[in-house]
């Protein structure tokens, strides 16, 4: 019985290890805040004030964070609007999720 529930856990940890796995709120909130993300082209640094400087092939954007219950979301002036989106996690990857399933991925670049 003892090497049945072995194989079972055997079995188990690598399926969940490569399973993303949706963020809640605060966890979102650790995952970001002093932290910055590299995705292809581009960095993102997610300042604890809730300022974020977006950087697309050395050109600047900045724009604001926050966590609303359990999404992210940003405002990028001149636009006054909010979009927020889900995330999860995938070992080092971070995954935005909005609307219609647009999928955006990202490593931390620290």
């Amino acid at each position: 019985m003892r090497r049945f529930a072995l194989m079972i856990a055997c079995l188990a940890g690598p399926a969940a290890a490569g399973e993303w796995t949706a963020l809640t709120g605060a966890e979102i909130s650790e995952a970001l805040t002093g932290r910055t993300l590299a995705y292809p082209d581009t960095t993102q640094d997610f300042r604890a004030s809730g300022r974020t400087l977006y950087i697309y092939k050395g050109r600047e954007s900045w724009g604001y964070w926050r966590v609303e219950g359990d999404a992210y979301c940003s405002q990028w002036p001149p636009n006054d609007l909010w979009a927020c989106y889900g995330m999860d996690r995938q070992g080092d990857k971070l995954r935005f999720v909005g609307e219609g399933d647009d999928i955006t991925e990202a490593v931390y670049a620290d």
